[in-house]
């Protein structure tokens, strides 16, 4: 068996329009010279690229998937969101929620992106190889079951396990959400729910603003499956290691999930524009170490990523390398080219020992 990389060039065709970072073009917004909205193909585009020219490409396995159906989506989504949703990439493109530009034909495609996901957790779950990574594109940890938002359009990770309890009845399952934005979609689709622990680590009231809070532990059955770990901005590496130490291990151990899906938001590194926490590759790295180690221990090591967020063109690709190679258990000759200034900007001792002690707080208010 081996480390499977779900990809196809189709996902990278979903285009988001004219913007500059995150607004429409006009008005005093000049149009971009280049780049333009946030959310476009060449952050997931050059992290595929370096995978193959490192060479960890040929370490791994290439797989493509089917779009998921009308009939799958609608296990989470409204039918009056997909038949907007539909028709507006029919009529051009649009805008079904908040913060969520479309063009032509992106209903298919991200059909296509959670498809991608879909097929990695079937085939994780069913041993069919060690673990995986998705460039699932659009993404899909904002959308809501009746709205896109945050330039997510289909809940693809919600819809890949709604699809494996289907085929094979019962599963619980742990959603690990490291994009540095709250994955508010995600939880929203298992608020209620006793069958998925939703974990979210995100700096602190970025997006969506006032939302992701660590008092919000889920409703009804659900009550006590939503945890949600808000992080100081600044807090860099150390502040990911400290909440995977204190909170994320526990609360897996606890729950014992039968499969472990990451959502691999890779917007948590120092260079991106639409976050301020200072991570870096060997964040990465260390998280990636960390949850394999735990898959390994609690679920017989299945587990997957789907790719998230992640903004900087120029960065994203030596996280996702890192991430991958831990994965796989191949390390490339690629030195991160920036990793030794990042490591010098790393927040001081008092700010950290700060930041451990509200995580500390955290954990004890929940008997960890």
């Amino acid at each position: 068996m081996a480390t499977a990389f779900y990809f196809d060039e189709r996902c990278l065709w979903h285009t988001t329009g004219e913007h500059v970072i995150i607004a429409p073009v006009g008005g005093y917004l000049q149009p971009p010279s280049s780049g333009g909205h946030a959310e476009n193909p060449e952050t997931k585009r050059r992290l595929k690229n370096l995978i193959e020219v490192s060479g960890l490409g040929d370490h791994l396995e290439w797989r493509k998937a089917e779009p998921v159906t009308r009939a799958e989506m609608q296990r989470i989504h409204t039918p009056k969101y997909l038949d907007e949703f539909k028709r507006l990439s029919d009529a051009g493109g649009g805008n079904a929620g908040y913060y969520s530009p479309f063009g032509p034909g992106s209903f298919e495609i991200a059909a296509i992106s959670a498809g991608l996901v879909k097929r990695a957790v079937s085939d994780v779950f069913h041993r069919r190889l060690d673990n995986a990574y998705v460039i699932s594109r659009p993404p899909g940890h904002h959308c809501l079951p009746d709205a896109s938002m945050g330039f997510c359009l289909l809940a693809n990770i919600p819809l890949a396990l709604e699809a494996l309890r289907a085929e094979v009845g019962p599963v619980r399952a742990a959603v690990v959400d490291w994009d540095v934005h709250h994955g508010n979609g995600t939880e929203a689709c298992f608020y209620d729910r006793d069958d998925t622990l939703t974990i979210s680590l995100h700096q602190e009231n970025c997006f969506p603003p006032d939302q992701g809070r660590a008092e919000a532990r889920g409703t009804g059955k659900g009550e006590g499956y939503n945890l949600n770990i808000p992080l100081l901005p600044g807090g860099g590496y150390q502040a990911y290691l400290d909440a995977f130490d204190l909170l994320v291990t526990p609360a897996l151990r606890a729950f014992k999930p039968e499969i472990i899906v990451i959502a691999s938001g890779l917007d948590a590194n120092a260079f991106d524009p639409l976050a301020r926490m200072q991570a870096h590759s060997e964040t990465f790295r260390a998280m990636a170490s960390k949850i394999k180690a735990l898959a390994d221990e609690l679920c017989g090591g299945r587990l997957l990523a789907a790719h998230e967020g992640g903004y900087s063109e120029g960065y994203v690709p030596f996280c996702g390398l890192a991430l991958i190679e831990e994965f796989s258990g191949h390390r490339t000759p690629v030195q991160d080219p920036f990793l030794d200034i990042l490591t010098a900007q790393q927040p001081p001792a008092d700010f950290i020992a700060y930041q451990r002690a509200r995580l500390e707080k955290q954990a004890a208010s929940l008997g960890f």
